[in-house]
């Protein structure tokens, strides 16, 4: 039996999802993540507890147990856990990302100085330290700009500010953030450090693909309908096949297959964002790691022979960790898409009511709350989560955008403030 590691921050649904494919596959899924203790049987007996934070060490550990029970691939799911999967693939001399590409992959800072150096589409950019005042940065920046940090996942912390009010309020929230427990605990030191950068007007796309052995092969387009112009991002509908005309597809793939190279990116999973406009495509970044949480639900792979079962994005991975080729894998014929259901305000989440009426939305798919009762809801830039996910299947992108915004207005959510709650705690 082939055996994959799989390196992953959480024990959810995402690496529930590897675990089905591996099964459907043969394939036998290791575990490697510091959470061991909650995996769910039967991979917590092979499960390799490692710790983040120790990426030399982790990636030894790995090593180690890999001379007792061999891996023959490696797999991570999220930003964190890349460049210790890159580290392991290279020591046992496996096709992968380079570790040094892998560390700037997930880095704004040194993703924005690698393509600037290719000479690729950037906005301008500044790095500073977090504990910098704002107003020194007053006579050297322009207006929009966008503070964001160095090194955390998805828009968390990505703020959009238009003067220098703006930028005195960002500064304080985004570094009240970076000394969020949670963030401490990482000791990472790209958290000591904040990036400004010009703000880039214009629509917003994800390219999900596989770079094998030095060539990026697109898996799928995703168009963002809902415009991302701040003040924060939160991203909330991916639609795929892109509408766009061919050209400008062919443009974005291109821009994303020379970023990928000028990072280093090499063989694995890329989930790459970006922003066009009329001076071009601007690579936002291009991340060395599958598209994450359910969003992978929305994508589904036919053989190029015709093929009678389409596999899930996780079946695909799994087979190119293996050193199959995704030259025989395209995806399906039926446009498809997910919503990534905001957050509407802060507050205790105590039930969804609707969830049956919108499943019954005409190219619904399915309809799936992730968040859990009595569950503190944070939105965006402080959150790192959704509510859940809906997702939809059709004949066109337009039909598809408009069941996921049609089961979504039938859904309605019971969200208690906190101060209730802190009430009733107190009599």
């Amino acid at each position: 039996m082939p055996r994959v590691l799989l390196l992953a921050t959480t024990t959810g649904y995402q690496t529930r999802a590897f675990g089905e494919a591996a099964e459907r596959l043969g394939i036998g899924l290791i575990f490697a993540t510091d959470r061991c203790n909650v995996l769910e049987d039967p991979w917590q007996d092979a499960a390799i507890p490692i710790r983040f934070q120790d990426e030399i060490g982790s990636a030894l550990t790995i090593l180690d147990a890999a001379a007792k029970t061999p891996i023959d691939g490696a797999l991570a799911v999220g930003d964190r856990p890349t460049v210790i999967a890159a580290r392991v693939a290279e020591g046992l001399g496996l096709p992968g990302h380079p570790p040094a590409a892998a560390a700037i992959s997930r880095n704004k800072q040194l993703t924005r100085e690698r393509l600037r150096d290719a000479g690729l589409l950037v906005p301008w950019f500044q790095a500073v330290p977090v504990s910098v005042d704002p107003r020194k940065l007053s006579g050297v920046i322009s207006y929009p700009c966008v503070v964001k940090p160095a090194e955390l996942s998805g828009s968390r912390g990505v703020m959009r500010v238009d003067d220098e009010g703006g930028l005195i309020a960002a500064f304080h929230r985004l570094r009240a953030l970076l000394r969020a427990p949670d963030i401490r605990r990482e000791r990472n030191e790209a958290h000591e450090v904040v990036l400004v950068e010009g703000f880039i007007e214009g629509p917003e796309f994800a390219l999900e693909g596989l770079m094998h052995h030095g060539a990026l092969h697109t898996l799928a387009l995703f168009d963002k309908p809902d415009p991302l112009d701040g003040p924060f991002f939160e991203e909330t509908i991916y639609l795929t096949p892109s509408a766009e005309p061919p050209p400008r597809q062919a443009a974005i793939a291109s821009a994303i297959d020379a970023a990928a190279r000028a990072i280093g990116l090499r063989h694995g999973p890329i989930h790459a964002e970006c922003r066009v406009n009329a001076r071009g495509v601007f690579v936002l970044e291009a991340a060395a790691r599958p598209i994450g949480g359910l969003c992978a639900r929305a994508l589904r792979f036919a053989g190029k022979d015709g093929g009678p079962v389409p596999i899930s994005l996780e079946e695909l991975l799994l087979r190119h960790a293996l050193g199959e080729s995704p030259e025989a894998w395209m995806r399906e014929a039926a446009a498809s898409g997910v919503m990534m259901i905001p957050i509407p305000r802060r507050g205790v989440f105590r039930r969804v009511l609707g969830i049956d009426d919108a499943r019954r939305v005409a190219g619904v798919v399915d309809v799936r709350i992730t968040a859990k009762a009595d569950q503190v809801l944070v939105p965006l830039p402080e959150g790192a989560s959704y509510l859940g996910f809906i997702f939809a299947r059709a004949d066109t992108p337009k039909q598809v955008d408009s069941a996921l915004r049609a089961a979504h207005a039938r859904l309605e959510f019971a969200i208690d403030p906190e101060v209730r709650v802190l009430q009733s705690l107190h009599g």
